[in-house]
């Protein structure tokens, strides 16, 4: 422990890893563009530079604290530094920011305005260089990029792909691609957090929200959504409404006052996954199937192994993700005249990640040569355009999703958690359902971030799991299997960190960790208040195993594509 002088106060620390990260602690907010707890230390904005009793200047992102600096993070020296450093960056940057799809999210526009930025005294000269549409996920526009390089190192730190680097020196320094490739002829597998990380509008989410309103209007077409879990406890935090609130029923009437005919809930998907899965996986362990079985909910990390570990393509499960599940039983579905009462369907899926607009393009998303998810909408699209339709979300009173489709389980709730697949895996193939039968399952290993491994007897046998998120420890457990020195019977895996509540088309207010934990624990309280808890209690499965459906169970749920 040691103490530290900051503005006249005296400030204790122990392990802090920084002098920001103490100042922080204070109460005291430093502008930075550059730094990312979770990233490695860059140093490159400087707007985080402060002051010793000496005189000296220095960036508190990469200062080491020591027991008894006395430190000023506001003189008038540094207010000028700081302005300069804005004034600077501005004059490099793309100023459309009326039409900027940052718009007042930006930090770079928000510093701005805190240090009362007027005008900018410097002419850009920068060469003007392409925008980037080729992905159906990230939009990347270079002449918004401050060269920050945090896009660049979670690609490599946190994903382990490495799509994003450096280029050329000096005023010339650009960020891109290696030999300024497209994002689409790249290994970019669309998880969006490049997105998330980015402080200006260098890199956005591709938006389809013209799409939906233009079918919305459309009197002779049927606007069916289906929402995902990870969703309804994002958007409160947009509206004013407590973090990490389950707001599903105000979502669901807001997208009845928007024009939505029938609105769903993924989880009943969510369930049928599940069940396929779990069924999947007893056949491969019992007649010596390909193992370990790898999940498939997640399009980015479907992606991740096919471009860097072809090798595990067998092991995937066959089975669809959820999104992809109800888009094609909502189509097969209006495909009987007697259910589409002449109108075309069009399916809206909204969904808090960028990748599931990759997946939906791809062929093997595709029943009977029809193209199943005909929108996907991220949560960051379905805010605005709640907010552009003039719903008073906060007082909007909550509505249950339709009928035939709109009952699921607790266990395809917690989806939208690292570990919650694998979590609703378990409660679908032990008997009990009560509550110290849920709770063991709970406290099992499954919950959590990084790397979970552990053992769960059944049938006699120890089946051993692991569970991780974010790619880059995804490609740490693929290659200790690889090589060897890891067994496992199933793996589950999530792109984003912390699983579908931090995906990259969710809201970015807050810092990350207070983002994971609160909508994480939304999740979870929600599964408390489900009535149905395994995916096999949920009452609507016999629509698919002793109904109208279960002869074409298998072409819709199931894709061929391995």
């Amino acid at each position: 422990m040691g103490t530290i002088t900051i503005n006249g106060k005296k400030v204790q620390f122990t392990n802090e890893k920084n002098l920001l990260t103490i100042i922080r602690k204070a109460g005291i907010e430093v502008p930075t563009l550059c730094y990312q707890p979770e990233l490695s230390i860059f140093g490159a904005c400087r707007l985080c530079t402060v002051e010793d009793d000496r005189g000296r200047c220095f960036a508190s992102c990469s200062e080491e604290p020591r027991d008894g600096m006395v430190i000023y993070t506001h003189t008038e020296r540094l207010r000028k530094h700081r302005k300069l450093i804005i004034e600077l960056l501005l004059a490099a940057h793309c100023r459309d920011c009326t039409t900027c799809d940052k718009h007042g999210k930006c930090t770079l526009q928000k510093l701005a305005y805190q240090h009362g930025i007027n005008t900018v005294r410097f002419d850009n000269h920068r060469e003007t260089m392409p925008v980037d549409f080729s992905s159906p996920s990230i939009v990347r526009d270079p002449n918004k990029c401050i060269l920050c390089g945090n896009c660049v190192r979670v690609c490599s730190e946190i994903q382990g792909i490495g799509v994003l680097g450096f280029t050329h020196r000096g005023t010339e320094a650009n960020v891109s691609p290696a030999f300024n490739r497209e994002l689409a002829a790249t290994n970019c597998v669309s998880c969006g957090q490049c997105r998330v990380v980015c402080p200006t509008g260098a890199l956005t989410i591709r938006h389809n929200m013209t799409e939906v309103w233009n079918a919305l209007g459309d009197k002779n077409t049927r606007v069916v959504a289906q929402i995902a879990p990870a969703v309804r406890v994002a958007v409160s935090e947009a509206f004013g409404l407590p973090k990490g609130e389950n707001s599903m029923g105000k979502i669901v009437a807001a997208l009845h006052r928007m024009g939505f005919d029938e609105v769903y809930d993924t989880t009943y998907t969510a369930d049928l996954t599940i069940m396929e899965e779990s069924a999947e996986f007893l056949d491969r362990v019992a007649n010596g199937g390909k193992l370990p079985l790898l999940t498939s909910c997640c399009p980015a990390w479907v992606k991740f192994v096919e471009n860097e570990f072809p090798e595990f393509k067998p092991n995937i499960s066959t089975c669809r993700s959820p999104q992809q599940m109800f888009s094609a039983i909502l189509k097969e579905y209006y495909r009987d005249e007697a259910n589409a009462k002449g109108k075309k369907t069009v399916v809206v899926s909204i969904m808090p990640c960028t990748a599931k607009k990759m997946e939906a393009e791809r062929p093997d998303s595709y029943t009977f040569g029809e193209k199943d998810t005909d929108v996907v909408l991220t949560t960051h699209e379905l805010i605005r355009m709640i907010d552009a339709h003039g719903v008073n979300f906060e007082t909007m009173p909550s509505e249950t999703c339709d009928m035939p489709f709109g009952i699921g389980s607790g266990g395809g709730v917690i989806f939208g958690a690292s570990g919650g697949v694998t979590e609703a895996v378990l409660r679908r193939l032990v008997d009990g359902h009560d509550v110290a039968t849920l709770e063991t399952i709970a406290e099992c290993g499954v919950r959590g971030d990084g790397i979970k491994e552990f053992s769960v007897p059944y049938n006699g046998i120890d089946v051993k799991i692991c569970v991780a998120s974010g790619l880059a420890n995804a490609r740490t457990v693929l290659e200790s299997v690889k090589s060897g020195e890891k067994e496992y019977h199933f793996i589950e895996i999530m792109a984003c960190p912390g699983g579908c509540v931090m995906g990259g088309g969710q809201p970015t207010d807050g810092t990350k960790v207070q983002r994971a934990q609160t909508r994480t624990s939304g999740l979870y309280a929600a599964d408390g208040d489900m009535a149905i808890k395994k995916s096999n209690e949920n009452p609507l499965m016999d629509v698919f195993y002793n109904g109208p459906l279960a002869a074409k169970a298998h072409d819709l749920l199931h894709t061929h594509k391995h």
